[in-house]
């Protein structure tokens, strides 16, 4: 049976990779690369981001400063209309995926919730 689950979790992700949400979040991710511009400037985005959630993982104190520059970017990167619309499409596969995680985790769920 677990070589089956391994077969279904492929399938799944066969899946996932059809779906037009994955299909669009590719076509922008791709455009937004294609333009030197919005590819920095969505590295530079995604760099804060890391270092922010690097610093909260590791218990290290974010400071005032970094909180002012990440708010900075996150701004400059919702007024450009192709990283704006990867973000959003990013957000609807995540929020996908997570509702997938849902369905797999039920049964553990179920199984001790029942105590």
């Amino acid at each position: 049976m677990s070589d089956n689950l391994y077969d279904v979790a492929y399938n799944l992700e066969k899946a996932l990779r059809e779906s037009n949400d994955f299909k669009e979040l590719k076509r922008l991710y791709d455009e937004v690369n294609a333009d030197e511009s919005s590819r920095k400037m969505f590295d530079n985005f995604r760099d804060i981001q890391l270092n922010l959630q690097q610093k909260q993982m590791t218990g290290e104190e974010i400071t005032q400063e970094e909180i002012e520059h990440a708010q900075k970017s996150v701004q400059l990167v919702q007024q450009h209309e192709k990283i704006s619309q990867l973000m959003a499409a990013e957000q609807r596969l995540s929020m996908v995926i997570t509702d997938l995680n849902k369905i797999i985790m039920k049964p553990l769920e179920e199984m001790y919730g029942a105590q």
